[in-house]
């Protein structure tokens, strides 16, 4: 889960306004069965930009009692949220995870009442595809998180519900099943860019490359500088 947040006097969506925050840059390694990983698959991914709070096997049960002191330390303005998928496998049901997706939305907002959140639903994974059971249970999670960000969702602290892409698909874009791929990286990376360009002006198109030059063209308007929202997506591949 990466978290953004405001770092120059520069306009709002121009390069260098924000950067990516967390407390933790490292990913999970199986051999070791921990966090203790810096092997890229870009090697020249931004190091700034691998800052975040992702986790293996944690989701909201475990995020939310790290959400307001993160928020605080880090103060974080931005929220790139998602989760779910291994609480319902392990630990809690639709409905006591989305209670865990309240008290996140509630410490977070305690530590910055201003901060805004994006929030992915439970993605598609081999094992709904399996068992009617669990497919239930992650649409209901789903139907559950879209009615907490609409009723949770103010105007001092904006809450976003993102799309999953529709070419997303875990038998091309996953390396099992249910873990994204460097495809499936790159589609969930543009749900958060598109969510954050689309209804914040944040960022810009996304584009799979940083390194690619953009097309020549007019300045932008204020609020739509071109490569937040890859880097803030894409942080907690």
């Amino acid at each position: 889960m990466p978290l953004v947040s405001p770092r120059s006097p520069h306009r709002p969506g121009s390069p260098g306004a924000y950067e990516i925050v967390g407390p933790r840059t490292t990913l999970y390694e199986p051999g070791d069965d921990a966090a203790t990983s810096h092997a890229y698959a870009d090697p020249g991914f931004p190091a700034a930009a691998r800052r975040h709070l992702a986790g293996w096997g944690e989701g909201w049960l475990h995020m939310a009692p790290l959400a307001g002191p993160v928020v605080a330390e880090t103060r974080a303005d931005i929220l790139l949220i998602s989760l779910g998928l291994i609480d319902l496998g392990w630990y809690t049901n639709s409905d006591q995870t989305i209670e865990n997706v309240h008290a996140f939305v509630t410490a977070a907002r305690a530590a910055n009442p201003r901060v805004r959140m994006v929030l992915l639903p439970v993605i598609p994974n081999i094992r709904a595809e399996a068992e009617a059971p669990f497919a239930a249970e992650c649409a209901r999670f789903n139907e559950l998180l879209a009615k907490a960000v609409a009723d949770l969702d103010t105007a001092a602290s904006p809450l976003l519900l993102a799309t999953i892409p529709e070419s997303y698909d875990i038998h091309t874009d996953t390396y099992d099943g249910t873990h994204p791929g460097p495809s499936g990286e790159h589609k969930l990376a543009a749900a958060f860019a598109d969510a954050l360009y689309r209804s914040w002006g944040i960022g810009g198109p996304y584009r799979p490359d940083l390194r690619q030059e953009p097309e020549r063209g007019p300045e932008p308007e204020p609020g739509q500088g071109p490569e937040l929202g890859l880097v803030g997506a894409a942080a907690a591949g």
